[in-house]
This record gives C-alpha cells, sequence and structure tokens, in this order.
C-alpha cells in the first residue's frame, strides 16, 4: 500500500508538469525569480492564465512566492524539477535521432 502512494505522489509529479505553460514558466523562472509582470511580458499569455499556472505549480511546492511592495515575486523552489525538464528534453533528442536511424533505414528499402 505504501508502495501505491509513492507511486501517486510521483504521478502528481508529473501531472503538474505535464502542461506546456508550466513548463514554459519553470524554463524562465529557472534563469532568475520573476515577477508576475515580468512573467507575463515573457511568456505573452492572459494574467488569469497564467494565475491559474502558478497556482497549480505553487501547491505542488515547485515554486515559490513573494509580495514586496504591490509586486509579486515567483522563484523555483525545487531546482531538482529542471532535472526532469532537462531529461525530458534529452528524451525528445533521443527519439529524434531515432526516427531519423529509421527513416534512413526506410529509405534504404
Amino acid at each position: 500500500m505504501k508502495k501505491v502512494l509513492a507511486y501517486q505522489m510521483i504521478s502528481e509529479v508529473f501531472k503538474t508538469l505535464a502542461h506546456p505553460l508550466r513548463i514554459q514558466i519553470l524554463l524562465t523562472l529557472s534563469e532568475q525569480e520573476r515577477c508576475v509582470c515580468e512573467l507575463l511580458r515573457e511568456i505573452g499569455v492572459e494574467q488569469s492564465n497564467l494565475s491559474q499556472h502558478l497556482r497549480i505549480l505553487k501547491k505542488q511546492g515547485i515554486i515559490d512566492s513573494r509580495k514586496d511592495g504591490q509586486k509579486v515575486f515567483y522563484k523555483i523552489l525545487l531546482p531538482s524539477v529542471m532535472d526532469l525538464v532537462i531529461d525530458a528534453k534529452k528524451t525528445l533528442n533521443d527519439q529524434a535521432k531515432g526516427h531519423e536511424e529509421l527513416y534512413k533505414n526506410l529509405r534504404s528499402i
């Protein structure tokens, strides 16, 4: 039963990351802490949409926020999450290589 709970928790992390906008937010925040106004400008989405995704990432404990006057700043709380993003990019590169070889093999038939 404990293993099932662990699997569910791992699954929740992947569910949280399973949206392109959240990945974009994390990649932007990996450079440095940003205020919402900077994220809006750099990512180019509606504030309500950005706020929804920031809330999901924060609820999972991946990012955190702090208020400075009227501005709210976000930062990555768990830098290890970027390892998952980098590994996903590596996996995509590996997949692309696999398709390229398959394509070459098909052409040789």
